[in-house]
């Protein structure tokens, strides 16, 4: 019991450690490197003037946050389009009523990812992202059913736009937990946690967490 206590207080030191990093232009740059699209991850986070005080949390929240109002944008966007008098295809309005029903399961993914960054449950936060990036393409999927619609360049555009965010803030939860584990390493502790579960660190490569979570370790 003394030994589990222990782990867990040197888990809580390293989470102490990574708050004391603050969201200025260098860390930025730097972690938005590590995205595909680094001039709008980096131009998303500038623009919220929160983001110069922000430690990595903070940035993640924003981000994935800017991810959520995308989705929700597009969910509404096509809501909207079948309830247009123009759309007087049944099998259109079904194909709609599909993807504003995905985009809409997507801002929820991403609003609980919000919540349990706030809660500072990032394994969690990390699972519900990595869902809500299913959900845009699972749109795009069901107009490859019927050949016949067109899937438009606004909504392909759509599409883009909130895989490219989402996998932005994405890669900020990364960047905690990459942190964590560092600051676990600093502290000469041996240990992880991930999914509420207790790891030793040179248990990763067995577990291929290191693959799975995109992590670099090395």
């Amino acid at each position: 019991m003394a030994s589990k206590m222990l782990l867990l207080f040197l888990f809580f030191v390293a989470q102490e450690q990574y708050k004391l990093v603050k969201g200025d232009t260098s860390l930025i740059k730097r972690t938005c490197k590590n995205t595909k699209y680094y001039n709008l991850c980096f131009s998303s986070l500038k623009s919220d003037p929160s983001s110069p005080t922000a430690d990595s949390k903070g940035l993640a929240v924003i981000m994935v946050g800017i991810a959520m109002t995308n989705a929700t944008s597009t969910s509404s966007y096509l809501s909207s389009k079948l309830l247009s008098p123009k759309t007087n295809s049944t099998t259109l309005k079904m194909v709609l009523k599909e993807c504003a029903d995905k985009y809409s399961y997507a801002g929820d993914a991403l609003q609980d990812s919000v919540q349990e960054l706030s809660d500072e449950n990032y394994d969690y936060a990390y699972m519900h992202i990595s869902a809500a990036k299913d959900y845009p393409n699972a749109c795009h999927n069901a107009f490859r059913r019927y050949p016949d619609l067109v899937y438009s360049r606004d909504l392909a555009r759509r599409e883009e736009a909130c895989s490219i965010l989402v996998s932005a803030g994405k890669r900020w939860i990364i960047r905690i937990i990459e942190q964590i584990i560092y600051g676990l390493r600093s502290t000469n502790s041996h240990y992880f946690i991930f999914n509420g579960l207790l790891f030793r660190v040179r248990d990763m490569n067995e577990l291929g967490l290191h693959n799975f979570m995109d992590l670099s370790l090395a």
